[in-house]
C-alpha cells in the first residue's frame, strides 16, 4: 500500500462539527485495525476494530463511528443473522452494553454508510476498549465481502462522540486496506475507430478480473495478428506479470483498409481482438470519457489514479474530471487544475479541466463545464461542503445564473442525468449547452435529447461514465448503486489538441455509445444547394455560413428540398441486430440486417426488459420474474447486459429462465435457442410488473410486448435468426422532412451482444 494511493484529506469536502470539547488529538482516543494490507475484491474477510478511549473517557451513550465511503458495494452491515454475511459484532473491555446501528446514508457525504457503537448502563474510562469485529464468523458467518471495484486506500474512519452532544469528531489517523484485483477472466484489446492513412494510433491489451478490475495476475507471450500491414505492430508480445496493461504506441498504415487485430496466445487459442479500424481519408475518431469522478468528492481513488486509469488502462484519447462542485474546495480546484494541466499533451491525449455544476433539479439540475484552459473560475452551485467561504459571491445558484456567469468564459457545457438530472425545460443556453449525455453508468436517458426537439433545441449526442468508481473508459456497474456499463464518446477530427475537440463539440460532430467502440458515418445528401450554419442562427446573429450539397453529424442545415438522402456507415465489434433511422422522437425505418426467411422459423428467441421508475433519484427498476416454454426445450442460453454477477439470470430445468435483475432506462434479458416439439409452443412469461403469454409459432422480429407503465417500462419478446453475422452496414435511406421545425435525423444502433449507439442528430429545417 501506498500512501499517496490514499485520497489527501486537505483536498476532500469534508465538513465536520465546527466546535469540539478540546484541541488534543489525545483526548479522544485511538484506533487499530487487523489485519492491514491488501485483499481481493469480492473477497470475504474478518476485521478487528480496536478503539482506545482517549483522556477524555467516554460518558453513558456516548459513542464511536465508523464510516465508509458510500460507492462502497461491499453489502450491508448487519447484526440480526450470525450466519449471514457481513455481520458485525462490537464488545467493551469492561462489559458494558454497546449496542450498534448501521445505516446506509447516517452520515454526511461522502461518508454516507456508517456504523455507530453506543456505550449503554456505564462509562469507560482512558485505556477502555470498544472492540467491533466485521464479518465476525465466530458463529457461522462466512465474513464481510469486500467491494467489486479496486481501491488502495478504502478507509475505516473512526469519529468519537466522547461527551454524547451528537457531535461526531474525527480521530486524527484513519486505518486503511487496499482492494486489490482477482485473477484474469478475460481479455481486452483496444484500436481506435478512425484514423487517416499515415496517421498514428496505438494498440491497447489488458487482462481483467471477474469484475472488471485490469489485473497484474496474468501473463504470457502472445502472436499479434493484423489483417493489413501495421507499420510498428511486433509479430509478439510478452506481457509479463505484475502489469495492468500494455500499449504500443506510433502505429500507423499506410493505405485505405480496415484495420483487424487478434491476440493469439502459445497454444494458438484468439484471447482478444481489437477493431475494426477504418483506415481512409476523412476525419479521424478519438475516443473520451469527460465525464466521472474520483474520491476528493463522492468517488474512490486519487485524481491522479483516475487520469492513469484513462490514459494507460482505458486508452482513451480525451478525458476529464467532474466532481461535484459544492465538495470541490479550493485547494482541490487549483489540485485538479494542476493535474489536467500535467495529464493533457496535444496529439496524444487530451483532457479539459472542468467541474460538475450541482444544482438540485429545482433550480435546474447537472451540467457539465468544461475550460478550454486552466486556471478559470468555478461558479458553484452551493458551498454545501465547502468551508472556505470567501468565494461563496461567485456561486451560480441556479442553471440560468450559471449560464449567465460563463457568458464570456471559453467552456462547453454538457446537460446530464446523475443523482439529480437536468430540467432542460427550466434553463439551456444552446451557445453553451452544445450536448446531452443520453447513457452512463446510471441508465440510457434518450428523453434528454428528445425533450429538448420539442423546445427547439440543437444538441448533440454525448455518452459517459459518470463514473465513481475510479475507472474511466472502462466502468462497470459492480454489484449496487449503478446499473449499466458506462458510455463512451467519439470526437470527428482532424485536429486533435483542445483547440480541434472544442470546435468538434460545438459543431456537435460526435456520437455516443453504451461503451462499446464502433465506427459511424452519417451523413445527409440534399439535391439542392442548401446552407449550412456553423453556429445555430438562432443563438447567433449571422453565423458563418457555407452553401452545401453534404451535411454531416451535428450539423445545422437550412434546405428547399422535401426530402434527403441519409448516407450512413456502421461497422461494429459484434453483429448488428437493427439500426433505426429516426425524425426527432420518432422511427422512421428499423433496418434489420438479415433477409425475413433466416427469421422465419429459428429456434431463437430474445427477451428484453428495460425502462425506469421515472426520471428522478430512484429510477432504478426491479424486475423478478420466470419466462417458461412450453411444449419445447431449451437448447441454450446466452445472457443479455448481465452486468452484476450476483443477481439471478439463469436457466431452471430444460425449459424455464428465472431472473432478478436491474434497469435504469436501459436494457437487459437473455436469448434462448429452443428445440420446439410442436406447433402448441409458446412462451409463458410472468414477472413483478406483469404477464404475457403467446405462441411461438407467432413470433417475429416485432414480437409481442408487455407494457409495463414507468418510464417506458416493458418486456419485449421476439424471434431473432439462430445466428447473426454482419458487422457491418452501409445504407442510403431517403426520408421525407417535415416543414414546420427541425428535422433531427439521427440513428440508433443494436447490436447482438447488448450494446447501443447512437449519432448526433442533422437538424434541417426549411
Amino acid at each position: 500500500m501506498r500512501e499517496e494511493d490514499v485520497v489527501a484529506t486537505e483536498l476532500m469536502g469534508d465538513v465536520w462539527p465546527a466546535t469540539q470539547p478540546g484541541e488534543d488529538p489525545v483526548l479522544y482516543g485511538h484506533v487499530e485495525l487487523t489485519p492491514r494490507g491488501a485483499f481481493e475484491a469480492r473477497s470475504v474477510q474478518t476485521f478487528s476494530l480496536s478503539y482506545t478511549v482517549g483522556r477524555y473517557g467516554i460518558d453513558d451513550t456516548g459513542s464511536i463511528r465508523v464510516v465508509f465511503r458510500f460507492m462502497g458495494d461491499w453489502g450491508d452491515l448487519q447484526t440480526s443473522d450470525p450466519r449471514g454475511y457481513n455481520y458485525v459484532t462490537a464488545s467493551a473491555s469492561t462489559g458494558s452494553r454497546i449496542s450498534l446501528q448501521y445505516a446506509k446514508t447516517g452520515h454526511q457525504r461522502p461518508w454516507f454508510r456508517c456504523l455507530t457503537a453506543r456505550l449503554h448502563g456505564g462509562y469507560l474510562k482512558e485505556g477502555d476498549t470498544i472492540t467491533i469485529v466485521f464479518g465476525d464468523s465466530s458463529q457461522g458467518s462466512p465474513g464481510m465481502k469486500m467491494q467489486s471495484f479496486c481501491e488502495a486506500g478504502f478507509e475505516f474512519k473512526v469519529l468519537a462522540d466522547v461527551c454524547a452532544v451528537g457531535h461526531y469528531i474525527p480521530l486524527p489517523e484513519t486505518p486503511y486496506i487496499s482492494i486489490v484485483p482477482g485473477p484474469p477472466a478475460v481479455w481486452k484489446a483496444v484500436l481506435p475507430t478512425a484514423r487517416k492513412p499515415g496517421e498514428l494510433f496505438q494498440f491497447g491489451l489488458k487482462a481483467e478480473d471477474y469484475w472488471g478490475n485490469p489485473t497484474p495476475l496474468a501473463e504470457g507471450n502472445f502472436t499479434l495478428e493484423s489483417t493489413v500491414p501495421v507499420a510498428g505492430l511486433p509479430a509478439e508480445v510478452n506481457y509479463r506479470l505484475g502489469e495492468k496493461s500494455l500499449s504500443i504506441e506510433g502505429l500507423s498504415v499506410e493505405n485505405p483498409g480496415v484495420v483487424g487485430i487478434r491476440v493469439i496466445d502459445e497454444s494458438g487459442v484468439c484471447i482478444a481482438q481489437a477493431g475494426p479500424l477504418h483506415i481512409r481519408d476523412g476525419l479521424s475518431g478519438y475516443w473520451g470519457d469527460l465525464h466521472g469522478q474520483s474520491g476528493e468528492s463522492i468517488g474512490i481513488t486519487t485524481s491522479r489514479n483516475y487520469f492513469d486509469f484513462a490514459r494507460n488502462k482505458s486508452f482513451l484519447d480525451v478525458s476529464g474530471h467532474q466532481a461535484n462542485d459544492f465538495q470541490i474546495n479550493n485547494a482541490f480546484w487549483k489540485y485538479v487544475n494542476d493535474l489536467t494541466a500535467e495529464y493533457h499533451e496535444d496529439g496524444r491525449f487530451v483532457v479539459f479541466p472542468g467541474y460538475e455544476w450541482s444544482g438540485n433539479t429545482a433550480v435546474g439540475g447537472d451540467r457539465n463545464v468544461f475550460f478550454r484552459q486552466e486556471g478559470r473560475q468555478i461558479h458553484r452551485s452551493s458551498h454545501a461542503l465547502v468551508t472556505d467561504r470567501s468565494d461563496i459571491n461567485t456561486d451560480a445558484p441556479n442553471a440560468i445564473a450559471l449560464f449567465e456567469a460563463l457568458q464570456d468564459e471559453d467552456c462547453v457545457i454538457y446537460a446530464h442525468v446523475g443523482g439529480r438530472y437536468a430540467d432542460i425545460a427550466q434553463a439551456h443556453d444552446g451557445r453553451l449547452e452544445t450536448a446531452m449525455e443520453i447513457h452512463s453508468a446510471w441508465g440510457t436517458f434518450e428523453w434528454l435529447l428528445t425533450d429538448g426537439f420539442k423546445l427547439g433545441h440543437r444538441c448533440g449526442v454525448v455518452c459517459n461514465s459518470d463514473g465513481h468508481k475510479g475507472r474511466p473508459g472502462a466502468s462497470y456497474p459492480g454489484v449496487a448503486t449503478f446499473g449499466a456499463y458506462g458510455g463512451l464518446t467519439c470526437f470527428l477530427t482532424n485536429d486533435f489538441s483542445r483547440d480541434g475537440l472544442f470546435e468538434c463539440m460545438r459543431r456537435r460532430h460526435h456520437y455516443g455509445t453504451t461503451g462499446c467502440r464502433m465506427h459511424m458515418q452519417v451523413e445527409a445528401e440534399f439535391s439542392q444547394k442548401s446552407t449550412l450554419y456553423k453556429r445555430d442562427p438562432n443563438c447567433y446573429q449571422n453565423p458563418d455560413s457555407e452553401s452545401v450539397t453534404m451535411a454531416m453529424m451535428g450539423d445545422i442545415v437550412q434546405s428547399p428540398v422535401n426530402s434527403v438522402k441519409l448516407n450512413f456507415h456502421v461497422h461494429a465489434h459484434s453483429p448488428i441486430e437493427k439500426i433505426e433511422i429516426r425524425n426527432g422522437d420518432q422511427v422512421v425505418k428499423t433496418l434489420r440486417p438479415y433477409s425475413e426467411a433466416t427469421e422465419q422459423g429459428s429456434a431463437r428467441v430474445r427477451v428484453i426488459w428495460s425502462g425506469a421508475e421515472y426520471r428522478g433519484r430512484g429510477r432504478q427498476t426491479n424486475w423478478t420474474g420466470r419466462a417458461r416454454f412450453t411444449n419445447c426445450t431449451i437448447t441454450k442460453m446466452e445472457k443479455i447486459n448481465a452486468w452484476n454477477h450476483e443477481r439471478k439470470l439463469e436457466q431452471n430445468g430444460s425449459d424455464t429462465i428465472e431472473w432478478d435483475s436491474m434497469t435504469t432506462g436501459n436494457y437487459g434479458g437473455f436469448d434462448v435457442w429452443l428445440d420446439v416439439r410442436d406447433k402448441e409452443a409458446n412462451v409463458d412469461l410472468g414477472c413483478n410488473h406483469g404477464a404475457l403469454n403467446a405462441a411461438l409459432v407467432s413470433l417475429d422480429s416485432n414480437g409481442v410486448q408487455l407494457d409495463a407503465g414507468g418510464l417506458k417500462r416493458q418486456i419485449n419478446v421476439y424471434r431473432l435468426p439462430e445466428t447473426l453475422s454482419q458487422t457491418e452496414v452501409k445504407e442510403t435511406i431517403e426520408v421525407p422532412l417535415h416543414k414546420s421545425g427541425d428535422n433531427p435525423l439521427w440513428i440508433g444502433v443494436y447490436t447482438e451482444d447488448g450494446f447501443q449507439a447512437w449519432s448526433s442528430p442533422i437538424f434541417i429545417f426549411e
